[in-house]
């Protein structure tokens, strides 16, 4: 047998194997359950997100109202409330756009909530 023949009788016998096959569904009981624990998962850990972001927004109001002129002080204020502002949007958007993975995955797939 040469390399040829041995390749198409492995591809043949994959073929028939893929096409053949029993497909296992799993119960859409349990996707909506695992949907729903990972949809909590999300929202706590974007609620802890927020709460972190708030602190550091009231951390850099506090150094910013306290800095008294210094210009070093007042520029590390500035930047602790402009990073924890784009932490807070990288958040915000990433729970949006899980939210709506998760709309057309359920649409797409036909599971239930």
């Amino acid at each position: 047998m040469n390399k040829k023949q041995t390749a198409l009788i492995t591809l043949t016998s994959v073929v028939t194997f893929l096409t053949l096959a029993t497909p296992a569904f799993a119960a859409s009981g349990d996707v909506a359950k695992i949907e729903t624990f990972i949809k909590s998962v999300i929202q706590i850990l974007v609620t802890l997100a927020g709460l972190i972001a708030a602190g550091f927004f009231v951390w850099g109001g506090v150094g910013y109202i306290t800095s008294s002129g210094n210009p070093e002080s007042l520029d590390r204020s500035k930047k602790t409330i402009f990073y924890s502002a784009i932490g807070l949007v990288i958040v915000l958007g990433s729970f949006l756009l899980t939210n709506i993975i998760s709309d057309l995955a359920s649409g797409a797939f036909g599971a239930t909530q």
